[in-house]
């Protein structure tokens, strides 16, 4: 059973996060932990507590334990949230425009045998 874990509304621009989003793609989930925790990005932070609570999602879903199924991130996925628009005094008497954008997070972790099962059946 794969378990889904969401981040909404998350303070930085999408383009970032999909950053650190590329590099844990498909990796064993324990090992996604140590790569977004040793990253220099301060899009890794979030990143691992999402991962962290899809793995406990998971453990809730499964009798049992995350570290025995050999869990994977099968999909994630970056998209773009709601971008609040703001204005900066420029010179001359002008104003430019800032956007701060936001962004969505989806984590779908899944265990190897089970993909290996769905294969089989196929």
């Amino acid at each position: 059973m794969k378990a889904v874990a969401k981040l909404n509304n998350c303070p930085t621009s999408p383009r970032k996060m999909r950053l650190v989003a590329d590099t844990v793609r498909g990796v064993d989930a324990f090992k996604a932990l140590n790569i977004l925790k040793f990253s220099p990005r301060d899009a890794s932070e979030s990143l691992e507590k999402l991962v962290y609570s899809a793995i406990k999602n998971w453990e809730s879903k499964n009798d049992q334990r995350p570290e025995d199924a050999d869990l994977v991130i099968k999909e994630i996925f970056v998209d773009q949230g709601k971008t609040l628009k703001r204005f900066r005094p420029a010179p001359f008497g002008r104003g430019y425009k800032i956007r701060k954008r936001s962004n969505h997070v989806t984590v779908v972790i899944d265990s190897k045998h089970s993909e290996n099962n769905e294969n089989t059946e196929n």
